[in-house]
């Protein structure tokens, strides 16, 4: 343990009660002649868009999800006394084995009483032995029991044997998508970005995810896919006799947006569930791979979770359904996720660069400090927000190498920040300084997940460029949550594109405008002062140059007031009548006229001489006097 932690505050005691944490609601088939599944469609068009979004119930179903998964992978504190073990001893075994058993640890203990101990060299070491023999009989009967990653061979897990069988189903499902990358080999050669053949990956995906949905979903979602199929005739006989289509109400001030004016269609809840699966792949048109394609993943599986596909998921009080969701099923698929970015170099999706926490992912963080965070004593305790486990690793560990090889196969903070190490070389403070910053935390692992959980808040669901893509249907509504309190205006939601309403002719009321708009309603270039009209006429400018000349006593006629020749050279002076009168209309603009010489050619002097002196032959002074200089003479 790391000397420089603070000592975590002491666990409840079992005899305090906290109320039950929120989890996500679970549907039921019996319900379903009052529900009905729509297929997901786009609704975060521009800026504005992203502040309802955070009051809908999408994002407080996201949010429960979230957080509800991170609170599963607490450590926990198992309480042990004599009471219960002598029960459990026995319904477990016999009384004569329970005898002979009592026996034997009798035995044990007297051996070690009479075992001899070498004697301390002197007083100091005495005590300090003393000291470790007191602290040994003062240890708490309590263990601690923490979730670590499942253990793998060959790519397949060795401690799954105990999973239900849903998880296994999509274990298998994703083994499945893995398997089309042997189909669809990168195209060789360097590149700068993501290789095309990604593209004939996905469409490969595309046509046959509806075979694979319905061939590894857990039955429990199955029993809604027949359900569905019974009441869609009944539901295509009243469209065509006229009734109204599924409609999405439009929330108070949002009556003028075009972009809320959608008609959804009515699916089977595969068709729905498909939409959050394919897009937890990346995007084959910029071939590209982040943040807002892993949250598509976790609401897929929160949209399971809501069918009821898990087992057990309802009488689940101590989160271990959650636990096999994250470690069984979310961790494979990030292993899914990293090979398709190194087959087939993907780009980072919204990703800030260096000053973003991670290119492609950010809930392995989140899990993965939950791992490490102190335990709790009962599971509807909150999320501790400081301390760590006892005997987990320092957070500053990141930055070794040796020390990340360890542990990246029990944690999923660990396992990312090796991912890091596979792809990037060169000082960790320089390609990754967030994580770096983070490493330096001396509160523990709590505090780091209770950061981790707000940065995922501010930098993910709160970023426009992520959450643009994210579809809404029945299961994650786009309407507003009756509860949801006004969001707060941060610096992320201040710089949002927003798209005016006198652009919306030009965009068709969908994205953001790429032409300026015309008209009435056109937006002005700038209101400084210097660009206003004046009441008088515009002025050119109002330099001392520009100014005109006060008129000259006596001065009159059609040429006064008016301003000066544009230029006072000889070339431009009137040796006309008009000589002398600067201000005069006649004397503006005249040009100067040389005097002609005989026969009309205008005088421009001398004419040049017709011969030149001459010296003595071969002689320099038999050269052109043309100049004086010294080298000529």
């Amino acid at each position: 343990m790391d000397p420089t932690f603070k000592r975590p505050p002491p666990a409840a005691s079992s005899s305090t009660t906290y109320p039950p944490l929120p989890k996500l609601e679970v549907r039921h088939p019996s319900t379903l002649p009052s529900h009905r599944f729509l297929r997901p469609a786009k609704r975060i068009n521009e800026g504005p868009d992203v502040s309802h979004f955070l009051i809908s119930k999408a994002y407080r179903d996201i949010g429960v999800w979230i957080l509800q998964l991170n609170h599963a992978l607490v450590p926990r504190i198992i309480k042990e006394s004599t009471t219960t073990s002598t029960t459990a001893s026995i319904s477990e075994f016999t009384k004569d084995e329970q005898q002979q058993q009592q026996q034997q640890q009798r035995q044990q203990k007297a051996e070690e009483a009479n075992e001899p101990r070498p004697p301390p060299t002197d007083a100091l070491a005495a005590k300090l032995q003393l000291l470790r023999k007191k602290k040994d009989e003062q240890q708490p009967t309590e263990e601690i029991k923490t979730f670590p990653l499942p253990r793998h061979r060959n790519g397949e897990g060795v401690d799954n044997q105990e999973e239900p069988e849903s998880i296994r189903q999509l274990q298998r499902l994703l083994k499945k998508v893995e398997a089309i990358i042997d189909e669809a080999p990168p195209d060789p050669g360097p590149r700068r970005f993501g290789n095309v053949s990604f593209r004939k990956w996905f469409k490969l995906l595309e046509q046959r995810a509806d075979g694979l949905l319905r061939e590894y979903l857990p039955g429990g979602v199955l029993r809604w896919e027949q359900g569905a199929a019974a009441g869609g005739s009944g539901e295509k006989k009243e469209e065509e006799e006229g009734t109204e289509t599924e409609t999405e109400t439009e929330t108070e001030g949002d009556s003028d947006k075009k972009t809320n004016e959608h008609t959804q269609e009515v699916v089977g809840p595969l068709e729905e569930l498909k939409a959050y699966f394919l897009g937890g792949f990346g995007s084959a048109q910029r071939l590209d791979y982040g943040t807002g394609h892993e949250l598509s993943f976790l609401m897929f599986l929160g949209g399971l979770w809501k069918l009821g596909g898990f087992e057990g998921e309802e009488n689940d009080e101590d989160g271990e359904v959650e636990r096999r969701i994250v470690l069984g099923v979310v961790e494979p698929y990030l292993r899914v996720i990293r090979r398709l970015i190194l087959t087939y170099t993907l780009e980072p999706a919204g990703s800030h660069g260096v000053w973003g926490l991670d290119d492609h992912s950010f809930v392995p963080y989140i899990f993965g400090s939950a791992q490490y965070t102190r335990p709790i004593s009962s599971p509807n305790e909150p999320t501790p927000l400081e301390g760590s486990v006892p005997n987990a690793p320092k957070p500053s560990d990141i930055t070794k190498p040796t020390a990340v090889e360890r542990y990246r196969t029990e944690n999923m903070y660990f396992s990312a920040i090796g991912f890091i190490y596979d792809v990037k070389k060169g000082p960790f403070w320089e390609h990754s300084p967030i994580l770096f910053d983070v490493s330096g935390i001396t509160d523990g692992w709590g505090k780091i997940n209770k950061g981790m959980i707000k940065m995922y808040n501010a930098e993910v669901l709160s970023k426009f460029p992520v959450v643009q893509h994210f579809p809404f249907g029945s299961l994650f509504q786009w309407e507003k949550d009756p509860e949801a309190g006004v969001p707060v205006q941060s610096v992320h939601m201040q710089n949002q594109p927003v798209a005016s309403a006198a652009s919306a002719a030009v965009t068709g009321g969908v994205g953001i405008p790429t032409e300026r708009p015309s008209g009435p309603g056109a937006i002005t270039g700038t209101a400084a002062p210097w660009a206003q009209k004046p009441s008088g006429g515009v002025t050119g400018t109002a330099a001392p140059w520009a100014q005109a000349p006060a008129q000259a006593p006596g001065a009159g006629g059609a040429g006064a007031g008016m301003a000066p020749p544009m230029t006072a050279a000889p070339w431009a002076r009137s040796t006309g009548a008009g000589a002398g009168v600067g201000s005069s209309a006649a004397n503006r603009f005249t040009p100067f006229k040389p005097a002609r010489g005989p026969g009309g050619a205008p005088h421009t002097g001398p004419p040049p001489p017709e011969s030149f002196p001459s010296g003595t032959p071969g002689t320099a002074s038999n050269q052109f006097a043309v100049t004086k200089a010294p080298w000529a003479r």
